[in-house]
């Protein structure tokens, strides 16, 4: 199955579960992609006692997983892009949504 995830939240622990997920799927052999949209985008830089946003995004992308992020959200908050935040635009979105079998959005 191909997952498309698009997070729109800079909730820790909301982010930790939404990779905690992305991470499951593809261990179970599946395809994802996450588009980070809105405050999303802020989701690499969140700090918590007990959620690691950081750790569970970096494993994603060191099991393959795909990671987009909305360039007109980063410039609207001054963000510059980076490994786990790379610049995208909406057509990424767009073709997430179209050829993913299941689309989650997590706000």
């Amino acid at each position: 199955m191909q997952l498309g995830l698009i997070l729109e939240t800079n909730d820790p622990e909301r982010v930790w579960n939404a990779f905690r997920l992305a991470n499951t799927a593809l261990d179970a052999g599946h395809t994802v992609e996450t588009f980070l949209l809105g405050d999303g985008v802020e989701a690499p830089d969140l700090e918590h006692e007990k959620f690691n946003p950081h750790g569970v995004m970096r494993k994603y992308t060191n099991n393959d997983g795909t990671l987009f992020a909305c360039g007109t959200c980063m410039d609207s908050r001054d963000i510059e892009p980076d490994d786990l935040r790379p610049r995208s635009t909406m057509d990424d979105c767009l073709r997430i949504v179209e050829d993913a079998d299941k689309v989650l959005t997590i706000g």
